[in-house]
């Protein structure tokens, strides 16, 4: 079964980092994507923009409205996701539990409706 692993970590975490800790952070998701792949799991990845960059889109008696930013004010934002191909879900709350977020925000598992 495929999941999603949304990593979801307060933005200003890592604004607040200095070179070299970003740079030890970049480290630890490098190693995690190379023992993935070595397992064979994972299927994508990325990490993504600020929510400052975001756009929500919403449709509302046939009108497109837009708005800036996130549909929801929260204090972690998804700052990035993986796509893991994984026989259950304990092998994939394992493999989240491994995700570098995960000791700093949390990381949400979401099984893909397969269409």
């Amino acid at each position: 079964m495929r999941y999603a692993m949304l990593i979801c970590v307060e933005e200003k975490l890592s604004h607040a980092m200095t070179p070299d800790e970003g740079a030890a952070m970049s480290a630890t998701y490098a190693a995690f994507m190379e023992e993935m792949g070595q397992r064979g799991v994972i299927e994508g990845g990325e990490r993504l923009r600020d929510v400052s960059d975001a756009t929500t889109v919403r449709v509302r008696d046939g009108e497109v409205l837009t708005s800036d930013g996130p549909f929801a004010e929260t204090k972690e934002q998804i700052g990035g996701y993986f796509i893991v191909n994984c026989k259950d879900l304990d092998e994939a709350v394992e493999i989240a539990s491994k995700i570098p977020g995960a000791g700093h925000g949390s990381i949400e598992v979401r099984p893909i409706w397969e269409m």
